[in-house]
Order: structure tokens, then C-alpha cells, then sequence
């Protein structure tokens, strides 16, 4: 029998901005739930990263119905779960745990968050050469999304050499030789001079985290420029590149999309993302926001 009430929760750090509460409060509203969103913030809690696992427990054993997972966890959380999804296993990264019959099972719902967003944002946009700074837990998520909407080569750029290599590697194995390469930074002006476009999926830009990833300049009107971050929308990165003509995709479409997936799969009920999209661009950036579309 369908529930009406459900209890769920985000763990990260610092995520005393995050809207995902919001969202899914706000959802869940409409369609007649009762519906709590618990933020479970690590340093709040004053415990590291690694305590994951022992969250993880403890929500299961209080009853909530699933959990939310970001930054820095979603890679740590892994050992922990008994079960993955074949998404979340092939990128090594859960930012979604649903526990069913006392078991916790990981899904990634970031990459057909960045998917469906893209497709909506960016629909005309060249995918032959893509540069990506950050190989993360977003990165692993944005990387699979990118090669699987198609594009045929993605650079993945990251000051952690060995993360930036291993991500491409993983890229390679499971898309095909040749799909996916590593650089560092000090490469990435010659890397933009001749890309289609570049993902920024670190935390840069971010209310905490403000500030431009990498010098204006190196940015041309021939690039478009697709943004993680959404809080704020209009990050200084997508300020500079609309100044100088790039096409540009907000990272509220992402937020977004990937909420509507994980709500899906917290209550089995399908999410008006029409609905969640307005709520974000009421949220974080006023109506006038772009909110997942090119601008």
C-alpha cells in the first residue's frame, strides 16, 4: 500500500544553504504527502567525513525512508550500502540511499539530472570537444552525462593529477578507448582555445565558495559554458562567459532534475519537474532566472 508520510534527509558539509528541502517539501505539498527533509550537516555535528557510514545507520534505525548525499561523502558512502544501482556502481559516486526492508541501496541521480538539463538548456550544442574542470563526485556524475548525451571526446581537468586520471580512465573503460582524457590546469588555456565547451563541476562559485575557477580571459564567444553550482544561479563563471557572448546552462535545471529523480525514488510518485523548476528559480534566483535554459 502507497505511503502518505515520509521522513528523509541530506548529509554534507555545510549544506545549511541547500534547497533541497525546499524542493522536495514543496513537491511533495502539492501531491498531498506529508513529508519531512532533515538537513544532516557533518560539521554541524563536528564529525568527518568518514562518519558517513555511522549516519547512514542511524537514520536507517530511526526510521527515515532514504537519504540524500553530498559533498564530501558521496564516495565514502559507498562501503557502507549493501546494494548499488548499476548507475551509482559504474561512477563510483551515490548522492541518493533508499532503504528498502532494512537494507540501504545507492543510486546516482546527478547524472540524468545533468542530463535532462542540458538537453533542455543547451539542446544545439556542439559536443565534439568538451572540457571539464573538477573530478569529483559531481565530476564522476556530469562526465557520464556529458559522453552519454553524446559528446565524443571530454578532457577532464582537476589540480589532483591522479583524480583527474582515474576518472578518465573509468570514462574510457566504460564508454570506449579514446572518449575521455586527464589534464592539469596550467593546461587549460590551450584546452578552451580549441573546445566546444566547458563544465564546471567544482565548487567555485558556490555563496561559500565565491569567485571565478579560472581567469575570464580565457573564455571566447565560440564556448558554451554549463554550471554545477546553484546557489547561487548566476555564479561570477556564467556572469563572465554571457559577457562575452558564450551560450550558458545555470546549474538549477541540474538541482532540479536530479531532486525530481531522487523524490521518485523516495516515494515511488511521479514529480511535477515543471512545477520543481519554478520553485527554484523563485528560491534561488528570482523569476526572471534562467533556470536550466540557455540564455
Amino acid at each position: 500500500m502507497a505511503k502518505d508520510s515520509y521522513l528523509v534527509g541530506l548529509i554534507g558539509s555545510g549544506i545549511g544553504p541547500s534547497l533541497s528541502p525546499a524542493l522536495h517539501e514543496r513537491e511533495a505539498d502539492r501531491q498531498g504527502l506529508r513529508y519531512v527533509y532533515r538537513l544532516i550537516d557533518i560539521d554541524t555535528l563536528g564529525v568527518p567525513p568518514e562518519a558517513v557510514g555511522d549516519l547512514v545507520r542511524a537514520a536507517r534505525d530511526l526510521g527515515f525512508d532514504g537519504l540524500n548525499i553530498t559533498h564530501p561523502c558521496k564516495q565514502l558512502v559507498i562501503e557502507h550500502l549493501d546494494a548499488l544501482a548499476p548507475q551509482a556502481e559504474a561512477l563510483g559516486a551515490v548522492n541518493t540511499v533508499v532503504f528498502d526492508g532494512g537494507r540501504s541501496i545507492g543510486h546516482n541521480t546527478d547524472v540524468t539530472g545533468f542530463a535532462a538539463s542540458f538537453a533542455r538548456g543547451l539542446p544545439d550544442a556542439s559536443l565534439e570537444r568538451v572540457v571539464q574542470l573538477g573530478a569529483g563526485g559531481a565530476g564522476a556524475a556530469v562526465a557520464h552525462a556529458t559522453l552519454t548525451l553524446g559528446a565524443e571526446r571530454v578532457t577532464v581537468v582537476d589540480a589532483l593529477a591522479d583524480r583527474a586520471a582515474d576518472l578518465a580512465a573509468s570514462l574510457n573503460r566504460h564508454f570506449g578507448p579514446g572518449r575521455a582524457a586527464a589534464a592539469t590546469p596550467d593546461r587549460l588555456a590551450q584546452l578552451l582555445t580549441a573546445a566546444d565547451g566547458i563544465v564546471h563541476a567544482t565548487p567555485t562559485g558556490m555563496a561559500a565558495h565565491p569567485g571565478l575557477p579560472f581567469p575570464a580571459e580565457l573564455l571566447h564567444p565560440g564556448l558554451w559554458v554549463a554550471e554545477v553550482v546553484y546557489r547561487p544561479l548566476e555564479t561570477e563563471l556564467l556572469r563572465a562567459a554571457q559577457a562575452v557572448g558564450c551560450a550558458v546552462l545555470d546549474g538549477g535545471g541540474m538541482a532540479v532534475f536530479q531532486a525530481a529523480d531522487a523524490f521518485r525514488l523516495f516515494t515511488g510518485r511521479e514529480p511535477d519537474s515543471g512545477r520543481m523548476l519554478a520553485d527554484i528559480a523563485e528560491m534561488a534566483g528570482g523569476v526572471e532566472s534562467s533556470v536550466g535554459k540557455a540564455v
